[in-house]
């Protein structure tokens, strides 16, 4: 039996999933993504199973949603329970090691790896304590923090000079792994297109203010935002915290300057794997831990369950010498959890337990399943109460506890501006969706259980007026690289 190719898993950060010239984006510029998108299978309805940093990492190391492991937010990181898809590969024997970010909780932790090179874990081993007081009349507010920094535009950040070193440290790995006689995987974790929104002036000058696409769903054009997503915008600095338009648009050019930066230095890391002689014998998958509103519906971060949000970007690109010819692309519905379950079918590796992933492989080799969903869910900062999706063929159901759901149909509808949840023609797609989604958990059940696991962590840490001064304002700190 052949060996398994090496495996390179590379994450990004916030980074939309069409935000890519290889999905058709208007202006974003994204030329070794393409590549290896033309090398391999992009998966164009692809889903986190949660739309903030530290649950959907925590979903993806365990293979598990949130309400399974019980990891509901910034401020509950992974610890290596449950066992995730590194310890399975332990187990088998196989060299497994990261570089960069991963926002567990600390490198002392055994959360599956051999050796973390350079890792950003939650600030303080704590993370963000703050954002897990959520109750509508309870809410903590950091007014005084814009969300996407104090500066926008073009320069450096610690988040930049942080993923040069992800990127440095990654290249010199891959030539020191040259002479491995057995099957590695090499986790990589970027920060970029996460604010602040900073982008290397070549980066930044890509994208000319006059040239970016105009602003959609505008709430200044008439835009209503669902209830539910109205208080959520209102914990937090966003729309509401730029000087002016121009300012605005710096931030949304900075943005793609980042994205196309991100691109840039996975260039750089293939370049390097083809330096050492192993980019044939290595599969590459390319995905983030979610997606970025980007001003959308006059949103900024992510925290909802909208396409700009909740879909993200991936592409699996086999080993060349692997003898698989991958069709271009594959429609079924996919999530980050099956990036987990590749990562095991490709090591033959054993993880016991219930994990609703399925290997990438076997859905691009198989014909586009419409009958597959996938689903997500938000416990974390700004919610007054749990967010679920269910993506499922053209459908797509948003429900949110005490408020009213959101149903769309995005073939006919795909910027999401028509929510047909009251319209009785669909009464009957409604039923079925929320019937489904019922079957993975029942939102009300879940919603009461995040909130009783958040107000215990807050009580052992002295009760809301210490938590509520626990954790960073917004973008977590790297580390120290030098």
């Amino acid at each position: 039996m052949k060996k398994p190719s090496n495996l390179l898993v590379i994450l990004s950060d916030q980074h939309q999933a069409h935000a890519m010239s290889c999905a058709g984006h208007a202006v974003a510029k994204t030329p070794h993504l393409d590549a290896l998108a033309a090398r391999g299978t992009r998966f164009t309805n692809a889903y986190t199973p949660s739309p903030i940093c530290v649950p959907a990492r925590a979903a993806f190391a365990t293979g598990q949603y949130s309400h399974q492991v019980r990891l509901w937010d910034n401020a509950m990181p992974y610890t290596g329970t449950p066992r995730g898809w590194g310890h399975a590969l332990q187990d088998k024997g196989v060299r497994v090691e990261s570089i960069g970010k991963l926002h567990y909780r600390t490198i002392e932790d055994d959360a599956g790896f051999d050796v973390q090179h350079i890792p950003m874990h939650v600030h303080d081993g704590v993370g963000m304590v703050w954002g897990s007081i959520r109750k509508e009349d309870e809410r903590v507010y950091h007014k005084e923090v814009r969300m996407m920094g104090d500066y926008v535009g073009p320069g450096d950040s610690s988040y930049t000079r942080y993923d040069k070193a992800v990127t440095d440290r990654t290249c010199d790995w891959l030539s020191d792994a040259a002479g491995d006689q057995e099957p590695w995987c090499l986790y990589v974790g970027l920060v970029a297109p996460h604010h602040p929104l900073v982008a290397p002036q070549e980066f930044y000058d890509l994208y000319p203010l006059d040239s970016l696409p105009p602003d959609k769903l505008s709430p200044k054009d008439g835009y209503e935002q669902h209830p539910w997503i109205k208080k959520l915008a209102f914990a937090m600095v966003g729309e509401d915290g730029w000087k002016d338009a121009h300012e605005r648009r710096q931030a949304i050019a900075a943005y793609y300057g980042l994205t196309s930066y991100m691109d840039h230095n996975v260039g750089r890391i293939v370049a390097a794997l083809k330096a050492s002689g192993q980019y044939e014998d290595t599969t590459i998958i390319y995905s983030s831990d979610h997606g970025e509103n980007l001003g959308v519906r006059g949103l900024w971060g992510k925290m909802n369950m909208y396409e700009e949000s909740a879909s993200i970007p991936l592409i699996v690109a086999p080993a060349p010498n692997a003898e698989v010819r991958p069709r271009a692309q594959c429609a079924t519905t996919a999530s980050l959890l099956d990036v987990s379950e590749t990562i095991l079918d490709h090591f033959d590796a054993d993880l016991p337990g219930q994990r609703p992933g399925q290997s990438l492989y076997a859905l691009a080799a198989s014909q586009d399943n419409p009958e597959r969903a996938v689903f997500s869910e938000y416990h974390a900062v700004g919610a007054v109460s749990g967010a679920f999706m269910l993506r499922k063929g053209r459908w797509k159901l948003i429900e949110y506890v005490g408020y009213a759901p959101e149903l769309f149909d995005l073939e006919a509808d795909p910027e999401e501006t028509t929510n047909l949840a009251g319209h009785p023609e669909q009464a009957a797609v409604l039923a079925a969706l929320q019937g489904e989604m019922r079957r993975i958990c029942d939102p009300e059940t879940v919603d009461a259980m995040a909130f009783a696991d958040q107000e215990k962590m807050i009580e052992n840490y002295g009760g809301k007026n210490i938590a509520a001064t626990l954790g960073a304002p917004s973008a977590t700190p790297p580390p120290k690289t030098d």
